[in-house]
């Protein structure tokens, strides 16, 4: 397994955001993580990254790590994409590609510059473009780039798709799909079609505890079900019935 969580716990305050959750990932697998706002995704995300506190345990390719610091991960290769995109404002776009590679600790590189901008060709016409001047979308290809680059072995994705133009998320979620041929990734995301096109096997968080969980054909089969815990339309629901992945 390349990562293990066991029996998770968090809090903040009298405020109880996730519920003694369980699940795996092995390694090479992509997984997704559904649920409406405020379900405590984010906060699994954070937890995983060792950003807030918990209870339970978290194994990352065997090693407990609850003794570990977030620089320290990132170093091993356990790479979190926040919401929000945080990239460096004032840094060209290769610049902040270039950050990544700290990150990277010595380890074997597994995606080279060239390589982002194969899977990114808008991020290659404006590689001397700073931060502050990129839109939201071409914002977050640069934060993908930058983690790539850090040569992930767990790839921790949160809400890739938020707030971009439908044309931008096809070019995000199409690099995914080629990201996912090579690195184990952990994806939370409300765009439940995208996801479940990306992912294997997902799991419905809601309040805090795992309310569904299987593979993504399965999950799309019951489609209805799953509309309802993430509080989505009935068209919403019937696209999600069309989102089981495929073999390309």
């Amino acid at each position: 397994m390349m990562l293990e969580v066991s029996g998770l716990d968090i809090r903040y305050g009298a405020t109880h955001a996730v519920r003694g959750v369980d699940f795996s990932i092995d390694v090479n697998e992509t997984v997704c993580l559904l649920g409406p706002n405020g379900a405590g995704k984010s906060s699994l995300l954070r937890s995983i990254s060792q950003l807030v506190p918990y209870e339970g345990s978290i194994h990352f390719d065997g090693q407990r790590i609850d003794n570990q610091t977030p620089a320290d991960l990132s170093r091993a290769g356990l790479i979190h994409v926040p919401e929000g995109r945080h990239i460096f404002p004032t840094l060209s776009v290769h610049e902040n590609l270039q950050m990544g590679a700290h990150a990277r600790a010595g380890r074997p590189k597994a995606y080279s510059y060239d390589d982002v901008y194969t899977l990114f060709p808008t991020l290659a016409r404006m590689r001397k473009r700073q931060g502050y001047a990129l839109s939201g979308g071409e914002q977050q290809m640069v934060a993908l780039g930058r983690a790539l680059v850090a040569s992930p072995r767990l790839l921790l994705l949160d809400e890739p798709s938020l707030g971009l133009a439908p044309a931008i998320v096809g070019t995000v979620y199409k690099a995914l799909k080629e990201v996912a041929t090579r690195t184990t990734m952990l994806l939370v995301e409300q765009n439940t079609s995208d996801a479940l096109s990306l992912a294997r096997r997902g799991y419905v968080l809601a309040d805090g505890r795992f309310t569904m969980h299987g593979d993504s054909a399965e999950l799309a089969d019951r489609s209805s079900v799953l509309a309802s815990y993430l509080g989505q339309s009935d068209a919403e629901s019937r696209s999600v019935s069309k989102s089981s992945p495929t073999d390309e």
